[in-house]
C-alpha cells in the first residue's frame, strides 16, 4: 500500500494514478486473503474454497474496474500527462463527430 500511495503522489496524471492504486489494492487484498487461506489450511487443517474464490474474484474484477474508471475519466476530459505520444482515441472520436456532422447536414438538405 505504501507503493500505491507513492504512485498516487508522484505519478503525473489520473490514468497512471488509478493504475498504481488498483495494483496496490489488488496485491494487498490478494496477499491478505492468501495468508488467511494458508493459515486456515496449514495451521487449522481447514480448506477454505471461499477464500480462494475471493482471490480469483478480486484478481478478475480489479483490472475491469480500473479500465471502466479510466475510460470514464477519459470521456469526462481528464487531461493526459504531457508527453510526445499521440492520443489516437481522441483523433478517432473527433473524426467520427465530423463525419456525423456532415451526415446530419446532408440529411437536413434533403
Amino acid at each position: 500500500m505504501v507503493l500505491a500511495t507513492l504512485g498516487l503522489l508522484r505519478l503525473p496524471d489520473v490514468y497512471s494514478r488509478i493504475s498504481a492504486l488498483t495494483k496496490g489494492a489488488t496485491f494487498g487484498i490478494i496477499s491478505v486473503s492468501l495468508a488467511a487461506f494458508l493459515y486456515f489450511w496449514l495451521d487449522q487443517g481447514m480448506f477454505s474454497g471461499k477464500i480462494l474464490l475471493t482471490i480469483v474474484f478480486v484478481f478478475l474484477t480489479a483490472p475491469v474496474t480500473e479500465f471502466v474508471v479510466s475510460r470514464s475519466a477519459y470521456h469526462t476530459g481528464a487531461p493526459l500527462a504531457k508527453s510526445n505520444m499521440m492520443d489516437d482515441l481522441r483523433v478517432d472520436i473527433e473524426k467520427k463527430r465530423k463525419e456525423q456532422k456532415v451526415q446530419n447536414e446532408q440529411e437536413e438538405q434533403t
